[in-house]
């Protein structure tokens, strides 16, 4: 049974399927639309979603495009990179982190207009309805969620093409579109579908749009040097630089040698595995980079601990948990312990590859090389190692005294 909606604030691209369902909420729930279209870094001209809700009879008052890169960046994917966040030991969580911002933004925007319900274009199979969902019931205020491919029967695509000409809603095919279900914004690009739903297939050579063939990528290896301040990335070779335009540069390198691409067969949220495909090639060189300055900076036992809370912390995000209390919880910590991730990271790009050619911090280097040496010091008696390595091996020494064996 539907609820009686006022108006609705919905997550709309400009696309067909949220074109469809522009006027399908206008048309079911009799409702006043107000249109939401987020820059994150999608690289797609924003101003057509603009004219396409005009076309179909939004008021120009309630249409917002918003540019959001820089909160993006700043305030989701850095904060997510201090983890060193990886879901299932691949995914760098490209889709996953930017749900939570839309959502943040259209239960704002719903507030601001005084909208009673939200609306998105996930459908019932995937993890970006949960990722929607528990951002408006975390941030919304009592708000009515419409989620359209739960409700109607417009389940095919031919359906969807049949709607949109008996509506009047234009069709448009952009020169070079991808076939692909496709997801992209500042930190990747995501490809599901056609091929890629047989895991045994090979992605098709001519599916990605970001990065070069590693083997066609140039010849000749590029270094850069990665300048950090509490385990954010601050500058380039020396030059200062926002978290949109760090990450932004960090893409044009990483695209240009071939770096991060991943094909991925993973286990989404509502259960089922999802093959899918994808290019991060500044995220990909973040992680690398973050790792190798935490290696000198972070002491061993909070270093170790925030490898065991990673999967946890992934996980959470990926299931659509940015705004729980536990992730908060789980960020303070992480966030303590980059107080002291301050200096440098010295990186080579080379086909494919991201190579660690030196690091150092001037401030909070924990590599000491009195004592590291291989050489003669005077700073650790190595006599001492017997006391520790007998008391470590007590419980052995108990254990086969009271006739236990450790084979």
């Amino acid at each position: 049974m539907k609820k009686d909606v006022k108006k609705v604030v919905l997550a709309y691209s400009g696309g067909l399927d949220t074109s469809i369902i522009l006027k399908w909420l206008q048309d079911e729930y009799k409702c006043e639309v107000v249109t939401f279209t987020a820059d994150i870094g999608q690289g797609e001209e924003l101003e057509p979603a603009r004219i396409k809700a005009l076309e179909l009879g939004i008021k120009p008052e309630n249409i917002f495009i918003e540019d959001l890169k820089e909160e993006f960046v700043r305030d989701f994917v850095f904060p997510m990179f201090r983890a060193n966040a990886v879901y299932e030991g691949e995914y760098l969580l490209g889709t996953s982190i930017a749900r939570p911002l839309i959502a943040k933004r259209q239960a704002e925007i719903a507030s601001l207009v005084g909208a009673d319900g939200v609306s998105h274009g996930a459908t019932g199979k995937g993890n970006d309805q949960v990722r929607f969902e528990l951002g408006y019931y975390a941030l919304g205020d009592n708000l009515t969620i419409i989620a359209p491919w739960r409700e109607w029967e417009l389940n095919s695509r031919e359906k969807l093409l049949a709607y949109a000409e008996k509506n009047g809603i234009k069709i448009e095919k952009k020169p070079g579109k991808s076939p692909y279900s496709m997801d992209a914004n500042l930190l990747h690009i995501s490809y599901e579908g056609l091929v890629l739903e047989n895991p045994a297939n090979a992605p098709e050579k001519d599916m990605w749009r970001w990065t070069t063939d590693p083997k066609d990528a140039p010849n000749e290896s590029e270094i850069i040097e990665i300048g950090y301040e509490k385990g954010d990335p601050v500058s380039i070779n020396g030059k200062r630089l926002s978290p949109a335009e760090i990450l932004t540069e960090l893409n044009r390198l990483g695209a240009k040698h071939g770096i991060g691409r991943l094909d991925l067969a993973e286990n989404r949220s509502v259960g089922m595995k999802s093959r899918g495909c994808y290019e991060t090639p500044g995220g990909t060189i973040m992680l690398k980079a973050h790792r190798a300055i935490e290696s000198i900076t972070l002491d061993r036992g909070a270093a170790h601990l925030k490898d065991e809370l990673m999967p946890k912390y992934a996980e959470l995000i990926y299931n659509g948990y940015w705004w729980s209390p536990e992730r908060l919880m789980l960020q303070a910590l992480i966030d303590k312990s980059q107080e002291n991730v301050n200096g440098w990271v010295r990186v080579e790009l080379y086909k494919g590859n991201v190579i660690i050619l030196g690091r150092d911090s001037k401030t909070d280097n924990l590599f000491n090389e009195a004592f590291s040496t291989f050489e003669e010091d005077n700073v650790f008696d190595q006599k001492d190692a017997n006391g520790f390595i007998k008391l470590n091996a007590l419980r052995f020494i108990i254990g086969k005294k009271a006739g236990r064996k450790f084979k």
